[in-house]
């Protein structure tokens, strides 16, 4: 049997953790001028994902992410 192959464009965007899996918060890519300080600052770090979506995660990063 192959070796089942981790999704790269999902590996880039999520990490595994012990208890669940991890993102970047949204809306960060670009205009920062119009937000305050309090909110830039609450975007900084990782999310973790909503439950629904675990499952399509573990089936697309099969092995350890990052």
């Amino acid at each position: 049997m192959p070796k089942m192959k981790t999704k790269r464009g999902a590996a880039k965007r999520f990490r595994r953790t012990a208890t669940g899996f991890k993102h970047r918060c949204t809306n960060r890519g670009h205009n920062f001028t119009g937000r305050s300080m309090k909110r830039k600052r609450q975007l900084r770090g990782l999310e973790s994902v909503s439950p629904a979506d675990v499952p399509e995660l573990k089936r697309l990063l099969p092995t350890k992410a990052r």
